[in-house]
């Protein structure tokens, strides 16, 4: 037991490794902040300059001075099995008064599992309090679609954005939760200016659907408009800006295919449908976005990342007038899937990698 304990210090104080790559900007460096995670899913940023990171088999983690600490406690029991687990994890816009964290998380029920939102208060043994403040319903057999990415806008509501849970025609189905981004306010109320309030069979959560499987969420530091991003099938990933009462079209328009080769769909446009700000065909299979307003990389101010779980990549999007003018692929060298993008207090970016033995990298300046 001592010298499996004493192995475990060694590996988490071990000095990070980094690597020198290029970039279309100029070289940086990418340096390994912590090691020996599972599956890790989700970053947030402590006001102590420390990370706390989801792992997808349900563990809750603080990072700190490279050193992970034991799971915490207060974490909701979560369903585990394929893209089910411990999902996202965002601090309440107040947490300095309130010490509120919320996680989004795959959970199961009467009919299988769907995606859940959850807040607790952060203390010095994990979370107190913990309650379940939305549930996405139905909730169906399988392990595809939870989406589950969290975000605050100005105002302080919060917004998550769901997967279809592999039932493509349900997201156009305004009487459930599936393949819709929903705005609540922090304790699960709905707000009153939502725009399906009071319409008869619509469920008031819901904020704008037709949406396939949304894994990126992130609001631009400027203009605080949301911008999110959706995994298209073969192909068809879409950025999208997402507004209220909107259709987003899924699957009735989509840039992809079917896995099979066959058409999905009535096209690429539709009238009441809106068109993605961008699509990746063939599919990059998004993961992680934020847009990068820090000053210790000054060439990439303004710009926005995103992640690919697909080509082991870092795609680096420059925007001007909120539109897409020039992408540049990097970080390939690295191989390593990436599946969250944080843009840190601190200047710095950092990732998140999609792997049983994963990592939490962190990009700065190569001198």
């Amino acid at each position: 037991m001592r010298t499996a304990l004493l192995a475990l210090l060694l590996l988490f104080a071990a000095p990070v490794a980094a690597q020198v790559v290029p970039t279309e900007k100029g070289p940086v460096r990418v340096v390994t902040v912590a090691r020996g995670l599972e599956m890790p899913w989700a970053i947030a940023f402590l006001p102590d300059g420390a990370l706390l990171v989801t792992e997808r088999p349900g563990r809750l983690r603080i990072i700190r001075d490279g050193v992970l600490s034991p799971p915490l406690n207060g974490v909701p029991r979560v369903y585990n099995s394929g893209q089910g687990g411990l999902l996202d994890v965002a601090l309440d816009p107040d947490f300095a008064a309130n010490r509120y964290v919320y996680l989004s998380f795959a959970e199961s029920g009467e009919g299988g599992a769907g995606t859940a939102l959850a807040r607790g208060r952060l203390g010095d043994e994990g979370l107190a309090d913990t309650q379940v403040i939305f549930r996405q319903m139905p909730k169906l057999s399988g392990g595809l679609h939870f989406g589950s990415r969290i975000v605050f806008d100005g105002q302080g509501r919060l917004y998550l954005g769901l997967g279809e849970r592999y039932r493509r025609d349900e997201a156009q189905n305004l009487g459930n939760h599936l393949g819709k981004v929903i705005r609540i306010e922090r304790d699960g109320r709905v707000p009153a200016d939502n725009p399906f309030l009071n319409r008869a069979g619509v469920l008031p959560e819901i904020f704008s659907y037709g949406h396939r499987n949304i894994q990126g969420f992130t609001r631009h530091p400027q203009t605080g408009m949301l911008w999110l991003h959706e995994h298209g099938a073969q192909g068809g990933d879409e950025v999208n800006l997402p507004r209220a009462g909107l259709n987003y079209g899924w699957p009735v328009i989509t840039h992809g295919i079917d896995y099979n080769g066959s058409k999905i769909g009535e096209g690429t446009q539709k009238a009441g449908m809106e068109q993605p700000l961008l699509h990746w065909t063939p599919s990059i299979a998004p993961a992680g976005m934020a847009f990068y307003a820090g000053d210790k990389l000054p060439f990439w101010r303004g710009n926005l990342f995103v992640g690919s779980l697909k080509f082991n990549t870092l795609h680096r999007l420059e925007i001007e007038d909120g539109r897409v003018m020039r992408e540049e692929v990097m970080l390939k060298a690295i191989r390593e899937n990436y599946r969250d993008v944080r843009a840190g207090p601190d200047g710095f970016l950092y990732l998140a990698t999609d792997n049983p033995e994963g990592r939490i990298l962190r990009i700065e300046p190569a001198q």
